[in-house]
Parts: structure tokens; C-alpha cells; sequence
């Protein structure tokens, strides 16, 4: 590792901690020649996702453009950046869990209405209209009772579930 004030490449590690759930290895560092500390982050590299486009062209997967659809779709409505920054981490983890090397945008798609219909029903249905083609007004009528007729998430349960997580956890910690 290069020296970020000398660019000496040697140095000792000072310290190693797991950090994001143990995804990635935060280690504390030290130039040999100067001294000087610094911080660097390992993670696991992931062979690259290729989408498979609805007229059959591949494409690498863009976390950037996944990204602005969702803020597109959350432009001016009550979502946090923290809440996107979530979703989006979300949406990643699940596919890197369900698929090996390729999955559809169409997959993706409905990932991602997934996460945003926790998020924000309006915003939801922006995305659905681009992602679904909607031409007429009667579609978003259409999707917007759909989407009422859908299960509610109880948001208590939800927060059981993370409260028994989190002890359970701090009884694996020592």
C-alpha cells in the first residue's frame, strides 16, 4: 500500500476490525519511512453482474444508474438519502444472494418497485410507469388501486423483527 503524504510502499498494520457487517476490513496503517498513519478498507471483489435488456443486449450492471432511477423516482417526496443509500444496498445484496453472473433487467425492475413501495407509494408508481411503459391514464388509475388492494408491511412487526436481530447479535458479541 502507497503512503498517501510520501508514497513510500512500506508499512506496518496497526490495527484490522471488521466494519458494514463484517463486508469489509477496515485496517489502520503506518508508513515505515515517515511515519505517518492512514486507513484503509478490503472487500471481497465480486465478478462483475450482467444485465440482460429487454431487446437482448447485455450490459454491465451500473450501481450509479440504479441509483438515479431511484432518486428520479424520489425526486421532491419525503425520502431520505440515508433511505435511498438503504434500498439501493438492499437491492444489490438480493441479487448478489440470487443470481451468479447475469440477471434480467426485469428482475432488477421489480426489485426495485419492491424497496420503493416500502419507501413511497407516489414514488413508486413514477417508477412503475417508466418501468411498466404506462400510456394512458387509466394504467396509473390501474396500478394505484393495485397497489391499494396490496398487503399493507406492519412497520411494528418490522421493528420486532430488528429489535430480536440486534439481541441476538449483541449475544454473539463479546
Amino acid at each position: 500500500m502507497r503512503c498517501p503524504k510520501c508514497g513510500g510502499q512500506d508499512d506496518k498494520v496497526i490495527d484490522s476490525r471488521s466494519s458494514k457487517e463484517g463486508a469489509t476490513i477496515r485496517r489502520r496503517r503506518e508508513c515505515l519511512a515517515c511515519e505517518h498513519r492512514f486507513t484503509t478498507y478490503e472487500q471481497i471483489e465480486h465478478d462483475p453482474l450482467m444485465v440482460v435488456k429487454r431487446d437482448g443486449r447485455r450490459e454491465m450492471f451500473s450501481k450509479e444508474k440504479l441509483l438515479s432511477s431511484l432518486q428520479r423516482a424520489c425526486q421532491k417526496r419525503p425520502v431520505s438519502e440515508d433511505d435511498l443509500a438503504s434500498a439501493l444496498e438492499r437491492i444489490q445484496e438480493g441479487l448478489a444472494e440470487s443470481v451468479d453472473r447475469e440477471t434480467t433487467s426485469r428482475a432488477i425492475g421489480e426489485r426495485v418497485m419492491r424497496e420503493l413501495r416500502k419507501l413511497d407509494p407516489v414514488a413508486y408508481v413514477r417508477f412503475a410507469s417508466i418501468y411498466r411503459n404506462f400510456e394512458e391514464a387509466t394504467d396509473f388509475v390501474s396500478e394505484v388501486e393495485r397497489l391499494g388492494s396490496l398487503p399493507i408491511d406492519d412497520q411494528r412487526q418490522l421493528e420486532l423483527i430488528a429489535e430480536s436481530e440486534a439481541a441476538a447479535k449483541a449475544k454473539r458479541s463479546p
